[in-house]
């Protein structure tokens, strides 16, 4: 496993705050972020295409806007090895 820090919340306290990384070797997004809310939850939930629950091991994260920025550099950083 080779995960890189990309980036951290811009307004953040650096204390326990939305995280970015990237993982070199499965091209993945690993994200640290907040947790959506019940009502958001149920929202996403009736309105996926899977037409089931969110399922264990799995939920819907709120990523601050502000962050578009680091996602799109993580997302960069990865492109040349996208499987």
């Amino acid at each position: 496993m080779n995960i890189r820090f990309v980036g951290i919340d811009p307004d953040t306290d650096e204390d326990g705050c939305p995280t970015v990384w990237v993982d070199t070797d499965t091209a993945d997004l690993l994200i640290q972020s907040y947790e959506a809310d019940a009502e958001t939850s149920t929202t996403c939930d009736s309105l996926s295409p899977a037409r089931a629950p969110i399922p264990p091991g799995e939920t819907v994260i709120r990523i601050p806007a502000r962050m578009i920025p680091i996602i799109r550099k993580a997302c960069d950083e990865l492109d040349p090895g996208v499987r």
